[in-house]
């Protein structure tokens, strides 16, 4: 059985330090569990164990990130008998590298990110990489010192545009909690005959594709894309798609599908064609395992799209 990590992420005064007192404070949280605090960042608050349930709790504060490697993390729990670790880490560095370091015997059981409702959108307008980079795998983003005139559509936007799945908490300063309700349907119609796609949604349909590929299993897509040659594919076969900005330029990348035509003709790398055709979920080598596979039905040469990097907002 592997050692259950608790990570706590966000950024300074986003409340990550608060919520760890509060939990390790709570008899119904804190019963006991050998519970070792790995602190990557030094707020204005700072835990104080004297208020800690019990006596079950050893806090080791990391100051560099140099020192996040696999072996130091291992050493911390040489003969403890852990139960469980809380890891509040550092806004500024990158999960990457904690994630490069963490032990086989480790497996993250809760990932929250904690923020500050009033500057989280300058957070994001600023350093989008790191809001991207603490969302993307969070199961739940909480909001603090929400105010009242909070702009719920802009955050929504925000954190939809990054990840689909995480939760989304406001919590006011007179100690009521809110939860995100806005509804997210998709801007396109699974359910049509034809799934048709417009230049401006190529980038969150290629995800919800990617993350539910059995609903897509027989569909008629129609959608614009960018040829690409393969030359490990046979001739009748090409790949269609676009470059996807997920967060900022540094991380664009050509994001498609391979697509089997019954005959290719002159197509080459670089021309923009609209495509319609049947995806089938099926295993290819390029893949390494199931994916989408485009049967083309048709296809006509198009005009580049306006954005040509297509992107989640």
């Amino acid at each position: 059985m592997k050692l259950p990590v608790y990570l706590f992420t966000g950024f300074l005064e986003g409340g990550k330090t608060s919520i760890i007192q509060e939990s390790l404070n709570d008899e119904k949280f804190n019963t006991g569990e050998k519970t070792l605090v790995i602190l990557c960042e030094e707020g204005f608050t700072e835990l104080d164990p004297s208020q800690f349930w019990g006596k079950n709790v050893t806090i080791h504060t990391v100051d560099d990130k140099s020192w996040l490697t696999r072996e130091n993390l291992e050493g911390l729990t040489k003969n403890r008998k852990l139960d469980r670790i809380i890891i509040e880490y550092n806004g500024m560095w990158e999960l990457k590298d904690l994630y490069a370091a963490f032990p086989s015997g480790w497996a993250i059981y809760q990932n929250m990110m904690f923020a500050d409702a009033n500057t989280f959108i300058n957070y994001n307008a600023n350093m989008r990489q790191l809001v991207f980079d603490k969302l993307s795998d969070a199961e739940m983003i909480v909001l603090n010192r929400t105010p009242a005139n909070i702009d719920k559509e802009e955050i929504h936007k925000i954190v939809r545009g990054i990840t689909r799945r995480a939760a989304i908490v406001y919590d006011y300063p007179d100690g009521h909690v809110e939860y995100d309700d806005i509804e997210d349907p998709l801007p396109f119609d699974i359910d049509a005959p034809i799934i048709e796609i417009d230049d401006a949604d190529y980038a969150l349909w290629y995800r919800d594709l990617s993350e539910n590929m059995a609903d897509y299993n027989g569909k008629v897509v129609k959608f614009k894309g960018l040829i690409a040659a393969d030359d490990r594919l046979p001739s009748n076969s090409l790949v269609i798609g676009r470059p996807v900005m997920t967060c900022c330029a540094d991380d664009i990348q050509y994001s498609g599908l391979i697509s089997v035509f019954k005959n290719a003709g002159t197509l080459k790398t670089g021309d923009w064609i609209t495509v319609k055709g049947t995806i089938k979920i099926e295993k290819h080598k390029l893949y390494r395992n199931q994916g989408p596979v485009l049967y083309v039905e048709s296809t006509e040469f198009a005009v580049q799209p306006k954005q040509p990097v297509a992107t989640f907002y």
